[in-house]
């Protein structure tokens, strides 16, 4: 349930029962009338609804049905697929189904259309008799999408999300399609079930992002999001996704998450988020290639003027608590697998370097042209340094998945191997569209480890 702003959803979903008294055409709940007159008021709640595109209809379909002779919690579970509406529409196929709908383990607020996003207007009604007649059974997911919104419609969506925490629900889905974000204010997340949060077109807020009352939440998605706090914590966490998310704080947003095991931070506008220790990560993709406000202003020929005494005022660190020594590499050193991505004017993994932590576990490393342009490629070599464990090691500059052209496999002109590079390393690829020079300049730094290469 939500622990502020409760009382409020709990006496809309008590305003929303007591009409159910005075609405005959809903009266399916009240058991008072027969299974088929039932099946038949159950349609009435898709007044106002719009109507979804007409299909071919299939041809009759003779014999037994297999499917309705299935135990009620497979039916159950196969309805939860359905967006809401279609789950209802089944009370109409036979007795067997009349009441199967009230008891789904899912529950999908989304247009009948799966191609088309409706507005909070078209599901309201629906959705509010819905949840006065459907059966308060825990719920295993609940999915909520919509496209606009106006100020009205937001008590609504929140008492839904409200309904959902109070089913118990374990997976909870709210995707936001509209031009303006749909805010979670003042609404603390407090919930014993939920494992899984997948958020898209949200804005968060402090209370929102601080999951300490969630104790088995273990994966939080985000995607273009609008995060309005400085920290986002849980100590229950394992996978966390934010992409296409911004923020405007003047300061970094902190990521403790001590016991994730994978992480996605892609596509962030705003200061680079501020990555506290995880000592059970595995995986991390990091890609701050598009981060416009982590750029400095003043590069130069791969070197960013972080890396000198003349620097400009993006690269000089925020005298708060935000600021740290390691943005994001300190946070991710224990990763086993990593895959880092910057554009060529970000300075945030130059100035990590400047305070390298060692890559104890990591054994598979991806990199873009980002790592090998500086002149003396010193972030290259800087970070193959501090990996004593590696295996393999990728360069995919300017190429995206199977768009290279060109593909180079490494093979040692000797046994011996030198010492700046680790000894467990035995694949080297580098990827690319076309051998220029850039990338021969690469190769021939990569030829003073006795590392030459085969097409």
């Amino acid at each position: 349930m939500w622990a502020a702003g409760y009382n409020l959803g709990a006496d809309r979903l008590q305003k929303l029962r007591r009409q159910k008294k005075s609405i005959h055409r809903f009266s399916l709940a009240t058991g008072s009338i027969g299974g088929q007159e039932r099946a038949v008021d159950a349609r009435h709640l898709f007044d106002g609804m719009p109507p979804r595109k007409e299909r071919k209809s299939a041809p009759p379909v003779s014999g037994v049905d297999r499917i309705g002779a299935l135990p009620d919690s497979i039916l159950h579970h196969l309805l939860s697929f359905l967006p809401a509406q279609a789950a209802v529409q089944t009370c109409v196929l036979a007795r067997r189904w009349h009441h199967l709908w009230r008891s789904t383990t899912g529950l999908r607020i989304v247009a009948l259309d799966d191609d088309y996003y409706a507005d909070v207007e078209e599901l309201r009604k629906f959705v509010d008799h819905l949840l006065i007649l459907r059966e308060r059974t825990d719920l295993d997911s609940v999915e909520i999408e919509f496209n606009e919104f106006c100020e009205e419609d937001q008590p609504y969506v929140k008492t839904w999300l409200r309904y959902a925490l109070m089913c118990k629900v374990r997976t909870l889905t709210l995707r936001v399609d509209g031009s303006k974000y749909f805010y979670l204010e003042d609404l603390p997340l407090v919930s014993r079930h939920l494992g899984t949060l997948d958020l898209d077109g949200v804005g968060l807020k402090a209370a929102f992002l601080d999951f300490a009352n969630c104790p088995v939440l273990e994966n939080l998605k985000m995607t273009s999001c609008h995060i309005c706090a400085g920290k986002i914590s849980s100590r229950s966490m394992k996978h966390l996704s934010i992409t296409s998310c911004r923020s405007d704080l003047d300061c970094r947003v902190r990521v403790s998450t001590p016991g994730l095991i994978s992480l996605k931070l892609v596509e962030f506008s705003g200061r680079t988020p501020l990555l506290e220790n995880m000592a059970l990560l595995e995986t991390a993709y990091v890609d701050l290639a598009q981060n416009y406000k982590d750029e400095c202003l003043n590069y130069h020929s791969g070197v960013s003027c972080g890396a000198n005494n003349n620097a400009c005022e993006n690269c000089v660190a925020i005298k708060d608590n935000c600021s740290s020594d390691c943005v994001v590499l300190g946070g991710i050193s224990s990763a086993k697998h990593l895959k880092l991505l910057s554009g060529s004017r970000n300075f945030v993994f130059t100035r990590d370097l400047k305070h390298c932590p060692t890559f104890s576990n990591l054994k598979t490393l991806l990199l873009n042209e980002y790592w090998c342009e500086a002149p003396d490629l010193d972030p290259l070599a800087c970070i193959l340094k501090n990996s004593p464990v590696l295996e393999k090691l990728t360069i995919q500059p300017l190429s995206k998945g199977p768009a290279h052209k060109v593909e180079m496999k490494v093979c040692y002109s000797s046994m011996e191997r030198p010492s700046g590079i680790s000894e467990h390393l035995n694949i080297v690829e580098v990827k690319c569209s076309v051998v220029d020079e850039r990338i021969l300049k690469v190769l021939k730094f990569l030829s003073a480890f006795n590392i030459c290469f085969s097409f």
